[in-house]
């Protein structure tokens, strides 16, 4: 098994998980030599969410590139010595999920290289769908490989393109060759560099703080260190801050434009707002759409903590009816170092949540939850209801079904992992033993989202890839 908390993943099996979070801040002066760091800290730890097997931060002082990574959470990995050990005024850092690449030490990021034109750190959060053809060209021309990411195919591409160029020119050659989802955060002694795929798929925002630049996967994070954010990262800029500030380049401009609705659905934090659509409201506007399209009568709604609370918020307010918690979620379960064993894996949904007797007892229940991929947390929520007396148990899903695997950054790639891809809606109703199942249509997902399908990319609920995938 992974080196991952049991009890979060028995819990968690039903849900996609993102790549990664990155941070990124360039001070122009500072009487602490390790705010920088400090700082970065901070943000990563506002975007844990997006990744918990490994975090790292590097941060250069004008000279050279320092670094402290490892597995676990950043507070696991971060203490207060290793701050005090990272001065600088520039600093990335990064929290990782792994799906291209292992989950193991060696492909924990920050990566740091040095180059023919100094040291390199490198930051990435989404997944490149040619990286296979990449590595080939790559090693055919006498690159080496020391991990399984594809993040490490990036930074041998900057540094066949550095030979001749900028840091910011062979970034923008690399842009024209990787294909997929990214977003990039690239570190020198010098200049901080940001970058965001051709399609947006992945997010990226800029932040200021007392004058200072910062650039981060979330505005929560922002708001977490203090900063204001100014705007996100226009799909193909390169956005370059160094002591004489902020420099923008629009590399491509494609007219298509892709953001990952699943970071509206789950992955991204309800008080972060992306692509000036606030995600607490998007969710609450989905919960409200959902109600419309469903006629059923119960006495109450409550949600699957947490993510699925703002769409509960929405679907009572336009039906009319209590939301109520009648889930408790235990905040504290963590990662822990007790043996895995089959009786824990049984015990995994109720060590995080349980069932409030009084609240659910002789009620006919509405749960609403944000989507459902594999269906075994669900069906074990359903049955902790029931035993706590509910009379009824409608399930209602904030999004459409989920039959198909992501290539750009989530860790589904198979298919027959996802339960809406192998059942049809009555067959997974009754897996899950519920008295109804309902989904989030298509349309009732972009009406809330006040976009049209060809602003997102939707590919797990349609099929349809904004671009190629590599086989």
């Amino acid at each position: 098994m992974k080196d991952l908390d049991l009890l979060s993943t028995c819990c968690a099996e039903d849900k996609f998980h993102d790549e990664c979070g990155v941070f990124g801040i360039f001070l122009n002066e500072s009487e602490d030599d390790c705010e920088a760091a400090r700082t970065t800290f901070y943000g990563l730890y506002a975007l844990q969410h997006r990744g918990q097997e490994s975090a790292g931060i590097a941060v250069s002082n004008g000279h050279e590139i320092q670094l402290h990574k490892g597995m676990g959470l950043i507070t696991e990995v971060i203490k207060p010595d290793h701050i005090k050990k990272l001065k600088g005024r520039l600093s990335i850092g990064h929290v990782r999920y792994s799906t291209t690449g292992m989950s193991n030490v060696v492909n924990t990021q920050p990566l740091v290289f040095h180059y023919l034109n100094g040291m390199l750190a490198l930051a990435h959060n989404g997944n490149l769908v040619n990286t296979v053809e990449l590595r080939k060209r790559l090693a055919a021309y006498g690159s080496v490989f020391q991990t399984t990411s594809d993040t490490e195919v990036v930074a041998n591409l900057l540094a066949r393109y550095s030979q001749d160029n900028k840091i910011e020119d062979a970034l923008a050659r690399c842009i024209m060759d990787a294909k997929g989802a990214f977003a990039l955060l690239i570190m020198t002694e010098d200049r901080l560099v940001g970058v965001r795929d051709p399609m947006g798929i992945r997010p990226l925002c800029l932040g200021e703080l007392n004058g200072n630049y910062i650039l981060a996967s979330e505005s929560a994070a922002l708001d977490t260190v203090g900063a204001t954010l100014i705007r996100d990262v226009n799909p193909g800029e390169i956005v370059v801050i160094d002591q004489d500030g902020l420099h923008s380049r629009q590399v491509i401009d494609s007219p298509r434009r892709a953001h990952c609705i699943f970071e509206y659905i789950y992955f991204a934090r309800p008080d972060s707002t992306i692509d000036q659509v606030n995600v607490y409201q998007a969710r609450r506007e989905m919960g409200r759409q959902l109600a419309r399209e469903c006629n059923i009568d119960a006495d109450m709604v409550i949600s699957v903590p947490d993510s699925g609370t703002s769409s509960a918020l929405g679907y009572a307010e336009e039906a009319g009816l209590p939301f109520e918690e009648g889930l408790m979620k235990n905040r504290y379960v963590g990662r822990t170092f007790i043996q895995p064993t089959q009786k824990m894996r049984e015990l995994g949904v109720k060590l995080k949540l349980n069932a409030i007797d009084e609240v659910v007892c002789g009620k006919r229940i509405i749960m609403v939850d944000d989507s459902i991929v594999r269906g075994t947390t669900s069906k074990k929520i359903v049955q902790m209801l029931r035993e706590a007396g509910a009379t009824e148990v409608h399930m209602v899903v904030a999004s459409p079904p989920t039959r198909f695997p992501c290539y750009y950054g989530i860790d589904t790639s198979r298919r027959e992992e996802l339960i809406a891809s192998t059942m049809d809606k009555t067959e997974i109703e009754k897996f899950i033993g519920a008295d109804s199942l309902h989904y989030l249509s298509m349309e009732a997902m972009f009406a809330a989202m006040k976009s049209g399908e060809d602003t997102f990319c939707s590919a797990c609920f349609s099929g349809k890839y904004p671009m190629e995938i590599e086989t």
